[in-house]
């Protein structure tokens, strides 16, 4: 099995994650690492069902208490360092922390150069706050579970204008997604959209697992997941293909 990742309307980790769920990746195993991160009182989290544009899609939602929202002071301590231990206590996969912590160093890597700083001291704020673990995560173990043999992506489409964050109005796309595009040579382009599309956690899936392979001219499509996206803008929708090379 191969995939295909349709990056037409752009990507995220909560993207990533309700597409591969959609696409039929094992739910269980994914409560199951959540779970055993114990950071329950950090986090919830919901998956459902959701129309976007009249296509049915998956939705992950991960939930922050109220109070979170307003301090989030116990978060902005943790590094990197911290993050790959909250991983490597975790119960999932080898392959899946392999594969979360090259995530999750990819997107500490931009934010380093970003903000002019060693790694060591990208606190966790910058990287993403408790949702970028819970999605990378995520999304790790379900990737792990469906193990395919080659990943392919379209081209990554990004949005114009500004965005603000905790340091500020910023431009699109974003500083650390400009990072790790520049770094891992990911095709990019810009649309009409105004906003963010890319965000840092969906060009660090793209990173860890792109190969640069161009996808097959012709392939047979034998499941189609689709993650629904939180942003206001066109089309906010992921695609996900399991396919196979014609005469397979």
């Amino acid at each position: 099995m191969d995939l295909y990742f349709e990056c037409i309307s752009g990507i995220s980790g909560d993207m990533s994650v309700a597409a591969l769920l959609d696409l039929g990746a094992d739910r269980d195993k994914l409560d199951k690492a959540l779970k055993s991160m114990n950071l329950d009182n950090e986090f919830t989290y919901n998956i459902s069902k959701k129309a976007v544009n009249s296509i049915t899609a998956t939705d992950f939602d991960v939930i922050l208490p109220a109070h979170q929202h307003e301090c989030g002071h116990h978060h902005e301590h943790r590094n990197l360092n911290d993050v790959c231990a909250i991983i490597d206590n975790s119960d999932i996969t080898d392959g899946a922390k392999k594969l979360a912590k090259r995530i999750f160093k990819i997107v500490a890597e931009a934010e380093a150069k970003v903000h002019g700083k060693n790694i060591d001291e990208v606190h966790f704020h910058e990287v993403g706050a408790i949702d970028s673990i819970a999605d990378i995560v995520s999304f790790s173990v379900l990737f792990d579970d469906l193990a395919p043999e080659n990943v392919y992506f379209s081209t990554l489409t990004d949005g114009q204008g500004f965005v603000v964050c905790q340091h500020g109005k910023i431009p699109v796309p974003v500083p650390a997604v400009c990072e790790i595009a520049s770094a891992y040579k990911l095709p990019l382009k810009i649309s009409d959209n105004n906003g963010e599309m890319v965000t840092p956690t969906g060009a660090a899936i793209c990173a860890a697992i792109y190969s640069g392979e161009s996808l097959p001219d012709e392939f047979i499509i034998e499941k189609v997941g689709y993650g629904a996206g939180k942003r206001n803008y066109e089309n906010p929708i992921l695609r996900v293909m399991s396919i196979k090379r014609k005469g397979e």
